[in-house]
């Protein structure tokens, strides 16, 4: 049996993403492993021993990452995660916490403006182009945001028996927090276009065998082209499914859609505050919201 000084942070966190996959944490265990190959780069591809983790560790990684031209978000990110990883394994007993990450920067800083107007955002809706892969990605954008800024792996995950009685309900992968949205004619309308009659899924992105590395592939793909359809409309920020999420919230906002509405709609439930005054709102609420946001672009 290995000791307990033994254990290295590579292997600790293999060890984590093979219980995190098996939990269906794919996304977890694949930003747990990306830290780590970020720090273990920065050793030349050593590996080190958990226990050998201290604050000048960390602290030089971080420079490492600034002298690379990194962004405080992007260096706050791998960070985050290695001290996520490093914080398992102080719970697990394997080894004692000696605070290395009090000494660097572990926060968000604000970013620049993502959402989109109405006018802009009823240009992509509009947008019409013989290229069919370039079509579906401005038609998956403009069903997001139709979808109270839905994100793409709930879109690629979606099926045809997620729509129940006048509803689309899913849970979102990210939190597994239930969202209802009134499955309106315009979100209809992008849906039938790709309906495949032998599958299951509103659209065609999971296909075999692999659906995490369909969902991955489409969206690296989807992305690119999203950000070609934002060169051709000329619009200054770029495209990409949290512009939709951000546009839908910031449009309802604009309208007077309260807060605790939109925070229901979008599935947020990191907020305490905000979670206890959604319990407490009627599902007519979201409903509304919805439709003040899909009137604001109507033509």
């Amino acid at each position: 049996m290995r000791s307990k000084s033994s254990i290295t942070l590579f292997r600790y966190t293999s060890q984590l993403a093979e219980r995190l996959h098996s939990l269906g944490r794919e996304r977890t265990a694949e930003t747990y492993t990306a830290a780590v190959k970020s720090i273990m780069s920065y050793m030349n591809g050593a590996d080190i021993k958990l226990q050998k983790i201290d604050s000048l560790l960390i602290s030089s990684y971080e420079a490492f990452l600034l002298k690379r031209g990194l962004k405080s978000n992007t260096t706050s990110f791998y960070i985050r995660n290695l001290r996520a990883i490093y914080n398992r394994a102080v719970e697990e007993n394997l080894i004692t916490d000696v605070r290395p990450f009090r000494r660097v920067y572990t926060g968000v800083c604000k970013t620049l403006k993502r959402a989109l107007d109405s006018q802009t955002i009823r240009s992509i809706a509009q947008f019409k182009t013989s290229d069919t892969s370039l079509q579906m990605a401005a038609d998956l954008f403009m069903f997001s945001f139709f979808a109270h800024g839905m994100a793409f792996t709930d879109i690629a995950y979606l099926k045809w028996s997620n729509i129940q009685n006048g509803y689309l309900v899913y849970n979102r992968r990210k939190t597994n927090t239930q969202i209802v949205v009134r499955w309106e004619k315009c979100m209809a309308e992008i849906a039938e276009k790709y309906r495949t009659v032998s599958s299951q899924y509103i659209f065609p992105i999971i296909k075999g065998t692999n659906p995490r590395r369909e969902y991955l592939t489409a969206a690296h793909s989807t992305n690119k082209k999203l950000k070609r359809i934002g060169e051709i409309l000329e619009i200054t920020i770029p495209l990409t499914f949290y512009v939709a999420r951000h546009s839908w919230a910031s449009i309802a906002y604009t309208k007077q859609v309260p807060i605790s509405v939109i925070s229901r709609a979008m599935g947020h439930n990191s907020e305490s505050t905000t979670r206890i005054y959604l319990a407490s709102l009627d599902n007519s609420e979201v409903d509304n919201a919805g439709r003040l946001v899909l009137r604001s672009i109507s033509f």
